[in-house]
């Protein structure tokens, strides 16, 4: 006698994945799964905070010097370009886990307010970009007297 039990698509959804992830360690070693991008783009986080002078933005990059960290400003946009560089020797080293990210890295974002493009300041400082932009005075209506004669 066949047993009728409730079908649920999910559950075999769930051991193709892990057949998959079993096929996928064996073929390229453990911790690389197979629905997990080979070569994966990274970008910092970032922070954007307003102050009534001021915006500031902080990105974390960790591991790069300043000197491969590109930052522009076109209009309100403002873009964060870089290259994170491989630390890894070619050495004989069988590595077990590799989870730190590599390459470059483009991040732009509009920036809520205008800015005095000419005033921008950057730092790095322990693996953190913070850029401080000034921001623009306000254009105030100017009340114009009308002369009687």
């Amino acid at each position: 006698m066949v047993d009728i039990g409730e079908w649920r698509p999910f559950r075999e959804v769930s051991r193709l994945r892990r057949e998959m992830d079993r096929l996928w360690d064996e073929y390229f070693g453990p911790g690389r799964r197979a629905l997990q991008p080979l070569e994966e783009a990274w970008a910092p986080a970032i922070d954007v905070s307003e102050a009534a002078d001021q915006i500031t933005v902080k990105a974390e990059v960790p591991g790069m010097e300043a000197k491969d960290i590109d930052i522009s400003l076109v209009g309100d946009v403002l873009t964060i370009k870089g290259e994170k560089k491989s630390e890894r020797e070619e050495k004989k080293e069988n590595y077990h886990l590799v989870e730190r990210t590599y390459g470059s890295f483009s991040r732009s974002l509009k920036l809520p307010t205008a800015v005095k493009a000419d005033k921008i300041d950057a730092s790095y400082k322990q693996g953190v970009l913070t850029i401080v932009c000034p921001k623009k005075e306000e254009v105030k209506p100017k009340q114009i007297e009308i002369k009687a004669k």
